[in-house]
């Protein structure tokens, strides 16, 4: 109802209502993931200088929050949220607002803003997204400007506002054009994927022809840079064609989904993008799903279980899925379904 009405879920069950009390939330590292973020250490040195006192090098903090990034893109969510509550702590009382430091602390909460985006966490990973924004304009950096516009779209969307996620996507990737000359591959792969992020908004909005020119202009660029994970983006030919999919999904089209799905290669994206290659089957089974096609829906959820069990239980569209297939069980051609559903929380 929620996202039909295009409001928070907390407008209409009232606070606490989505994700649960605290402690009883599905994504139980959220919980000291937020305690993190509400910690505040560098107030202290901003008014009145820094202690001498022993901080972690900005260098020791981005080789952990690479690792914390490539932990998320492997889908390992568990192990990635309890690895972030220190490094926020870290990287916020390690201060500092030169280059280095401030794009440190963008990929810090740029990770925070994915994993939390991916499990749910939608106004937790408003916020982080919004600081990982505010310390990539502090680096003078614009590709990692437009890489947290591009971050900052999906969480927009997420939060049912897909209209100003197509128009954060857009203002972005037209200000990374006034800045590209001769574009490397990393730029480049950014600029995608704000193309990327804005076929997902523009779906959501049910815009047809917006949907298309995006696609088309994706895979222009995706010819220019090949399948990679530049910038974190993994962007390339391949997540062009799962953003085809996800988006015919949105706009009720699930012959064509599976039509491309069916025809797809995940084994051709980089090594450690888990979460990507779980993504194709998890979608391929919500398109059976929409043409009731059970048996073949449950058969790509468990595929998906094989790949990332975390990404199945924490994926909402996926709990989704699993819930209708439930509804309309027929024990004899779905045995797996329940079992299942037990293991990703549903039941």
């Amino acid at each position: 109802m929620a996202e039909v009405l295009r409001v928070e879920v907390e407008e209409l069950t009232g606070p606490g209502g989505g994700d649960g009390e605290e402690g009883q939330r599905v994504y139980e590292p959220a919980a000291e993931i937020e305690r993190a973020m509400m910690g505040y250490e560098a107030v202290s040195s901003s008014i009145g200088g820094r202690e001498p006192a022993a901080k972690a090098t900005a260098a020791h903090l981005r080789v952990r929050a690479s690792a914390a990034y490539a932990g998320y893109q492997a889908t390992r969510y568990d192990d990635t949220g309890r690895m972030l509550p220190a490094l926020i702590r870290e990287t916020e009382a390690a201060g500092g607002d030169d280059r280095e430091a401030c794009s440190v602390r963008t990929l810090v909460y740029d990770t925070a803003a994915a994993l939390l985006h991916r499990v749910g966490e939608t106004s937790l990973a408003w916020t982080a997204a919004d600081r990982a924004l505010a310390a990539a304009e502090q680096s003078g950096r614009p590709e990692l400007v437009a890489l947290q516009a591009y971050r900052l779209s999906y969480v927009i969307a997420g939060r049912r506002h897909p209209a100003e996620a197509l128009e954060l996507a857009m203002s972005a990737s037209a200000g990374l054009e006034r800045v590209m000359r001769a574009p490397d591959a990393d730029t480049l792969s950014v600029y995608g994927a704000l193309h990327l992020a804005g076929v997902h908004a523009a779906a959501a909005v049910y815009d047809r022809a917006m949907t298309a020119t995006l696609l088309a202009r994706a895979r222009e660029i995706a010819a220019r840079t090949g399948d990679g994970n530049r910038m974190g983006t993994a962007f390339g030919h391949v997540n062009v064609a799962m953003h085809a999919i996800s988006a015919s999904l949105q706009l009720g089209d699930a012959k064509t989904a599976i039509e491309t799905g069916e025809s797809l290669d995940p084994a051709s994206l980089p090594a450690g993008l888990t979460g990507r290659r779980t993504q194709l089957s998890l979608d391929l089974a919500r398109a059976y799903a929409m043409r009731k096609q059970d048996a073949a829906a449950v058969n790509l959820l468990l595929a998906a279980e094989r790949l990332s069990p975390q990404l199945v239980r924490y994926d909402g569209r996926t709990r989704e899925v699993i819930t209708s297939l439930l509804r309309r069980e027929h024990q004899p051609s779905t045995p797996e379904l329940r079992p299942l559903a037990r293991r990703a929380g549903v039941i």
